[in-house]
């Protein structure tokens, strides 16, 4: 059976003891001092060695086992124990690794001033004014213990074994001035620590993640002191992951990895603790971390710390370098307002964790609980129903068609950011001839100062209470709405701008084979005819109009705002150079190409080569044009349809039929070139 040895002397340094065991592995595990052999954790195969060693005794120590690897995971200001570790290695074939610990970049507001060693840094502590916390350990204390002035306002926290305890009493430092604590510290503890002693000043070294060294520098900042931090030089090495991975390889058997975090993504209602489920608040009361808004975690205390963080990529770093510390299972609650699966960030951040979590980057199991939404809050204040409502929400973003779909809702309920958006709805439907609609706001839902009123979209626009809304806007004169497109061509304000005829448009639109969530270019957009019917059809549909022709661009907005369409934008320019600026793009009609359609339909095909294309044509040239150029690029599902439409026009008391001209559409989808 292979063997590793390990020098430890750091968590990790337990932590990859801990893994071998689980994995059956067997391993010798070099500690200096009693207390590192008390943390270790006893099992079959784990033997322990105490007592630091000489070069001779470490070349022994190697020379007499069959070990298949040897792991430096002293601390990284070793330096003296790692150059032995070398040295006693030289000329052996055995592979020899340095796990490295990771330095966290801090990011604080604090003053943090660096030295390059501990002489320098006792310069500046005699020139520092009040207490000094001293979390370098005890082996470097004489250093600091040399003035008497300076030993007198120091702090010293020491692991609790009797070695750091007699290096104290040796230095004169003793009682009070002693904090005998096993780390690794939160920041809330480092903080508590700095107010109890009224400490002036903090010290430490850049110890890394494992160290507790971000927890240290964000109290400082907080508590608006100083840090000292004695540097060291990135040493070359392995991180924790790459040195299991290579012990994985060496061993030829797949280390057994704990999952040590049990994450929970939990809603919370809008939150007053009474509205939270009963599954919810156990695994709250059960934290041992706890993220999320400032204002959701401000009322519990769990086991740890709490970080108000809730940005995706935020949480993941401080979950990975957390990680790093944990030796116990422990639990990390993630909290969420309203229902986890209702307009939430749960399921980003659910979709993140996993893949993660898959890729072996993350070790971890993974829930979600679901909370009460203030949709389903506020109907239930009101006892109203939301199953036939239109639900919406202007929380960070953009509602498209906000007017018309009120307009054609009985019910509309909708969630808001704040005060701010309770005047828009106001001044929305005071705009759009909605003032029959009456807004029940629900403001600070669940909480004390709760308050459930009817208001007139008059009273929306002048309110003042900030705070947080959701409101149901009853509208009892609701329309039907449309579900199919097709306006009359005198819907539209026309001028002198040619304008798609209303048959042409509705067949070259059914042709585009539009799905929600599709993307639009309606190029040389004329009075915008086209790009407003597309954009009526769904919210859910954003289309961009292309015109070159200034009096067409106004025009086209005219009817952009007659029709109420926001989900759509004009863009003045000629084609190919107005596109480039576009996003990708998933359909596109061209009504008119000023000669350029080669052009058009290079970059058309550049953005998507799974694109769905329309053309119009009303000139032989143009169907000659088209037909040429199609055959430059793969496509398929291939359409050319050649309409020609006759009106009937009274005559007198007879009516007479008078034909348009024809028109051909071309229609296809590109395909991708293998």
């Amino acid at each position: 059976m292979k063997q590793v040895l390990i020098f430890a002397g750091t968590t990790e340094g337990r932590r990859i003891s801990e893994w071998l065991s689980e994995s059956g592995v067997s391993h010798t595990v070099s500690v200096a001092t009693e207390y590192g052999e008390i943390l270790l954790e006893e099992t079959p195969y784990l033997t322990v060695r105490r007592g630091r060693m000489t070069i001779e005794e470490m070349r022994a120590l190697i020379k007499n086992h069959e070990f298949s690897a040897v792991v430096d995971a002293t601390h990284p200001y070793a330096d003296a124990v790692t150059g032995n570790i070398r040295k006693s290695m030289e000329g052996m074939t055995i592979p020899y690794i340095r796990l490295r610990r990771e330095i966290q970049e801090e990011e604080s507001t604090g003053e943090i001033v660096y030295f390059a060693d501990h002489v320098q840094c006792v310069r500046a502590l005699e020139e520092v004014r009040g207490n000094i916390l001293l979390t370098t350990g005890s082996k470097e204390l004489s250093q600091y213990c040399r003035s008497e002035q300076l030993k007198e306002r120091l702090y010293v926290r020491i692991l609790p074994g009797m070695e750091s305890l007699t290096l104290c009493d040796r230095n004169g430092i003793r009682g009070k001035q002693i904090i005998a604590m096993q780390g690794p510290f939160t920041e809330e503890m480092n903080e508590a620590l700095i107010h109890q002693f009224q400490i002036a000043c903090l010290v430490t070294k850049q110890s890394g993640n494992a160290g507790g060294y971000p927890q240290k520098i964000a109290a400082a900042a907080k508590a608006g002191i100083p840090v000292f931090v004695i540097g060291h030089e990135r040493e070359e090495g392995m991180t924790f992951q790459e040195v299991c991975a290579r012990l994985e390889e060496l061993c030829d058997l797949k280390i057994r990895k704990r999952k040590l975090m049990r994450i929970t993504l939990a809603g919370i209602g809008m939150g007053n603790r009474n509205t939270l489920t009963k599954e919810a608040e156990e695994s709250i009361d059960t934290a041992d971390i706890l993220l999320g808004a400032e204002r959701m975690i401000r009322p519990y205390y769990p086991r740890l710390e709490k970080k108000p963080y809730y940005r995706v990529e935020e949480i993941l770093s401080y979950l990975k370098a957390q990680q790093e510390l944990l030796t116990r299972e422990t639990n990390v609650v993630i909290l969420f307002s309203g229902d986890s699966g209702f307009y939430s960030g749960s399921s980003p951040m659910y979709r993140r964790l996993k893949e993660e979590i898959e890729k072996g980057r993350l070790f971890a199991d993974l829930r979600v609980l679901p909370g009460i939404s203030s949709v389903s809050y506020l109907a239930a204040c009101v006892g109203e129903s939301y199953q036939d409502a239109r639900i919406l929400s202007m929380h960070g973003k953009e509602v498209f068609q906000l007017a018309r779909q009120i307009r054609t809702n009985p019910k509309t309920y909708l969630l808001m950011s704040g005060v701010q958006d309770v005047q828009k709805l106001g001044r929305t439907l005071l705009k759009e001839g909605l003032e029959s609609c009456e807004v029940i706001t629900g403001y600070q839902l669940s909480y004390e100062n709760q308050e459930i009123c009817t208001l007139t979209p008059m009273e929306c626009s002048e309110r003042k209470a900030e705070g947080l809304y959701t409101c149901l806007i009853r509208n009892p004169y609701a329309e039907r709405k449309r579900v199919t497109h097709g306006f009359p061509d005198e819907a539209f304000l026309r001028e002198k701008v040619p304008m798609t005829k209303e048959e042409v448009r509705e067949a070259a639109i059914s042709k585009l084979r539009l799905y929600e969530g599709a993307v639009v270019c309606d190029i040389g957009s004329g009075t915008g005819s086209i790009a407003v019917e597309i954009a009526g059809i769904s919210d859910r549909i954003f289309v961009y109009a292309v015109e070159k022709k200034k009096e067409a661009v106004l025009l086209t907005r005219k009817n952009q705002e007659k029709f109420g369409v926001d989900n759509m934008q004009v863009v003045e320019g000629e084609a190919p150079d107005a596109l480039a600026a576009l996003p990708s793009l998933t359909h596109a009609f061209i009504g008119g190409s000023s000669g350029n359609m080669r052009e058009i339909l290079d970059l058309l095909y550049e953005k998507n080569p799974k694109m769905r294309i329309v053309i119009s044509a009303v000139t032989m040239e143009t169907i000659c044009e088209i037909q040429s150029i199609c055959k430059l690029y793969p496509m398929e599902e291939e359409e050319i349809v050649q309409m020609q439409i006759s009106r009937a026009k009274p005559t007198g008391s007879y009516h007479l039929m008078r034909a348009e001209n024809p028109v051909w559409l071309c229609a296809f989808r590109f395909q991708e070139r293998k």
